[in-house]
């Protein structure tokens, strides 16, 4: 099964816009959703403060800031 994981941190409304939509998703689209906190990590929190939410597929990244819902339909059903 696929994994999504979403770089995020506390208090981002983005990201809970991104989280929120991608559990809606996840039913239907069949993959497993992880959220990491980018203030636990020194170099998470280099590489994406200032692009979070940064949304990844199977380790690819997808896209930042919002979810691309189009991509996302896209890459998992290729992997079908």
């Amino acid at each position: 099964m696929s994994v999504v994981t979403v770089y995020s941190k506390a208090g981002c409304h983005l990201c809970a816009e991104v989280m929120t939509a991608l559990q809606e998703l996840r039913t239907e689209l069949g993959f497993v959703l992880h959220e990491v906190d980018i203030a636990d990590d020194e170099e998470l929190h280099r590489a994406y403060f200032e692009r979070i939410p940064v949304i990844v597929l199977d380790g690819e990244q997808l896209s930042d800031y919002f979810l691309d819902e189009a991509l996302l339909r896209e890459r998992l059903e290729s992997r079908r």
